[in-house]
């Protein structure tokens, strides 16, 4: 097991205070997890607020331990990738899918999924409320995971809850100063 699969995983363990939100379904070859939350935002700032990953997501869950080395092309094709300090990097990512303002869909593992045969969708969702937005985040992880992929869900979960929590302050704040 690599030095960052260690700290990767026990990243993924001491993230338990994190906000809680939903495991959908889990079994050995798989999971689905759900967070939603409301925004006092437009929907442009959400979208805008999700595209600059490097100002919200934990840097505890990065391989180079500095959330500035992450970013996100919302286009087709696009990346959510990081730089890594030796010149290296990580695809976590590849956009698939963008309807500006209104939803991203992203494929890839996150976190030690990396080093599982495993495949990932994520699926962000925006949509417009009376006075604000909901920001669904949908994520499905699917193939052979040692150990069973009920037993990484929780911790996923967990990860997961932490970056949304993280988000809507980010999405928030960058909603006061527009």
């Amino acid at each position: 097991m690599s030095k960052h699969h260690l700290i990767l995983a026990a990243a993924l363990l001491g993230a338990a205070s994190a906000a809680q939100a939903e495991v959908v379904n889990a079994g050995p070859n798989g999971f689905e997890i759900k967070h939603s939350i409301q925004l006092v935002a437009p929907p442009a700032t959400v979208y805008a607020a999700f595209g600059r990953i490097g100002g919200w997501w934990a840097k505890g869950h990065t391989y180079s331990d500095d959330s500035a080395n992450l970013r996100l092309s919302l286009t087709p094709g696009g990346c959510f990738c990081e730089r890594l300090p030796n010149g290296g990097g990580i695809e976590h990512m590849r956009v698939t899918y963008v309807d500006p303002g209104k939803r991203v869909v992203m494929t890839g593992a996150l976190g030690p999924l990396l080093y599982e045969a495993t495949a990932g969708v994520m699926d962000v969702q925006i949509e417009r409320l009376a006075g604000g937005a909901r920001f669904t985040l949908n994520y499905r992880a699917a193939g052979f995971a040692r150990g069973g992929a009920e037993k990484l869900a929780p911790l996923v979960d967990q990860v997961l809850a932490e970056q949304v929590k993280r988000f809507r302050t980010f999405a928030t704040s960058s909603s006061r100063s527009n």
